[in-house]
């Protein structure tokens, strides 16, 4: 169970920082996330709004317990990589930039299975311990 949480923990940390140093400039509407957004199409009003929801992601997963919103955060998480590879190829730029969703992708697939473990693993001991009670 130790190896599993510190795995978790690895992957999910990693991945927190990626998306809260995303976040600040979304939020911010610094010069580089509005010229990025300008050479993707996309209207800068939305930057804000990407960036508190990648906080607000950071946050369900960081928080115990809400399982479901977890889900929706990494789903989320998902979409909003997808969509920036699929807006990056979109306009042409080059296959060397995808290296960054694959890594993302990654990340987010490994913090999301290990949290699968580490709740699999606290269900069965609990299961254990009630058998192990009722006897």
């Amino acid at each position: 169970m130790k190896k599993i949480k510190i795995i978790y923990w690895i992957f999910t940390g990693i991945l927190v920082a990626l998306m809260v140093l995303g976040s600040i400039p979304d939020i911010m509407s610094v010069p580089d996330a509005v010229a990025l957004f300008n050479h993707l199409g996309y209207p800068t009003y939305l930057l804000p709004f990407i960036g508190i929801a990648k906080l607000l992601g950071v946050v369900a997963i960081l928080i115990p317990g809400f399982p479901r919103i977890k889900e929706w955060a990494y789903a989320g998480f998902v979409f909003d990589l997808t969509g920036a590879m699929y807006s990056s190829i979109s306009v042409g730029d080059p296959a060397s930039g995808w290296l960054l969703f694959i890594i993302g992708y990654i990340l987010i697939a490994g913090s999301y299975i290990y949290h699968h473990k580490i709740l699999n693993s606290a269900i069965s001991s609990t299961l254990s311990n009630k058998d192990s009670l009722t006897i």
